[in-house]
């Protein structure tokens, strides 16, 4: 029985399988980029890849593509020829249907550095100088769940919108970082709207970090409700574990461009709307705070599909 089971998880796992696998998360410009291609066994059809632009759109033609090893960079030689500064997506389809989840390709250059201004409060970047195109960081495209006391929460990642700090907050789920953590701030109403819940912070005090910070990015995606952002100090460049998610486009557009939103809500509305319904007392520190029981990534839906983000009213 014990093998028949375990047989019946493999199958079920394989069929949630159709992806395309990166080797190595870095590839250098100029050199193999060696993928593996998996077909999901209820998929019919030829396979096919396509490049696909931040709003899901095609970057060119689909080619037809085998199963097991292959070279991305044979498969589209513009990868390296046209040293593309986007974020693009290698989809993978079966019968023209778009299969599992896309590898996110991150062009590897260094990002517009951020910095306050005289004023000291106000955030400018700096000018973008044509940095080196060194390559693409690859990886399969998830969104984090959080599940929490009151509920679970679903996030699909905009890594075309802050890619680095999309790619550190998985890896900081992937080694366990929000287990047990709590929501520490709860701030209901700020400029008369709602505002955000807080947390992120192993120490459960709100100065707590990951041991490391980097640098703010400039985000394109709007802070609204059910957006996730990253926290940080007066300094836009330490941003480290801590995130926020927005509970009003009223009360959080302030943050556009100040903050780097890398995410949004798909699923989880009710459970962010009871975290931020909970009692307060000093300096929005929840009488009671929610905990994050545990952080997971899982894959998301072929891009360009899924849920369309949560709004607050329901």
């Amino acid at each position: 029985m014990r093998i028949l089971a375990l047989v019946f998880g493999i199958l079920c796992t394989a069929m949630a399988i159709g992806q395309i696998i990166p080797d190595f998360p870095y590839n250098g410009v100029g050199r193999p980029f060696l993928v593996r291609v998996r077909r999901p066994l209820s998929a019919d059809g030829d396979l096919t890849a396509a490049l696909l632009l931040p709003d899901a759109k095609p970057l060119g033609s689909a080619v037809p593509v085998g199963e097991g090893r292959q070279d991305l960079a044979k498969l589209f030689p513009a990868l390296w020829t046209a040293k593309d500064a986007r974020v693009l997506h290698a989809q993978l389809f079966a019968g023209g249907k778009a299969v599992g989840p896309s590898l996110v390709l991150q062009p590897m250059t260094i990002p517009q550095l951020s910095r306050l201004r005289a004023d000291g409060k106000t955030v400018e970047f700096a000018p973008d100088e044509g940095q080196a195109y060194a390559g693409i960081r690859a990886w399969v495209d998830k969104d984090i769940v959080f599940d929490t006391t009151l509920g679970k929460m679903r996030f699909r990642m905009r890594p075309d919108c802050a890619p680095n700090t999309a790619w550190n907050i998985m890896q900081l789920v992937t080694g366990g970082f929000y287990r047990d953590v709590i929501w520490h701030r709860v701030v209901k109403m700020s400029h008369g709207f709602p505002f955000v819940i807080q947390g992120g912070d192993p120490t459960g005090t709100g100065d707590g970090g990951p041991g490391f910070a980097y640098p703010l990015e400039d985000s394109s995606l709007p802070h609204d409700f059910g957006v996730i952002s990253i926290a940080r100090d007066t300094d836009p460049n330490t941003n480290g574990c801590q995130v926020f998610v927005c509970l009003s486009r009223d009360g959080t557009s302030r943050l556009d461009h100040k903050y780097a939103s890398f995410g949004e809500c798909i699923e989880g509305r009710d459970t962010i709307l009871k975290i931020a319904d909970v009692p307060v007392g000093k300096e929005d520190r929840p009488n009671n705070p929610p905990v994050i029981r545990d952080a997971k990534l899982v894959d998301s839906a072929p891009f360009g599909t899924g849920p369309a983000p949560v709004r607050r009213e329901g």
